[in-house]
């Protein structure tokens, strides 16, 4: 696939994948000027984009990309997945509870400050 067709095909822009590719995450064939997409470079962008939805790191997704050439069926790669989406599904639900806490802070603050307006308006009114 073409730059283009690779943009189109995955919602991302030229620039995107050609960070990706000075990252080490993507490794276009050069023909001069033109960067064209394999079949590999197409399941790695499927991948990257998934793990940068879940959070991870891009060195994180860089090493697991790597660990699919070890040769052992890809079972070094699966555990180490699954050890990092742990760790990050834990992180994110600290940070959800977190910002659960906020929302009813921010809640309970919203509440006092228009029983205070209330109280104020009436207290002009009367």
């Amino acid at each position: 696939m073409t730059i283009r067709e690779m943009c189109d095909a995955f919602g991302v822009t030229p620039r995107t994948l050609r960070f990706y590719e000075a990252k080490e995450l993507l490794f276009p064939i050069r023909e001069g000027q033109k960067r064209l997409f394999t079949r590999s470079d197409r399941a790695r962008l499927k991948l990257i984009l998934r793990g940068k939805r879940f959070g991870f790191a891009l060195e994180d997704m860089r090493q697991l990309l790597d660990l699919y050439a070890l040769g052992d069926r890809q079972v070094t790669q699966i555990r180490r997945t699954i050890a990092l989406a742990r760790e990050r599904l834990t992180a994110m639900i600290a940070e959800r509870e977190a910002l659960d806490g906020a929302i009813r802070d921010l809640r309970e603050e919203l509440r006092r400050a228009d029983a205070l307006l209330s109280e104020r308006l009436q207290a002009d009114a009367a």
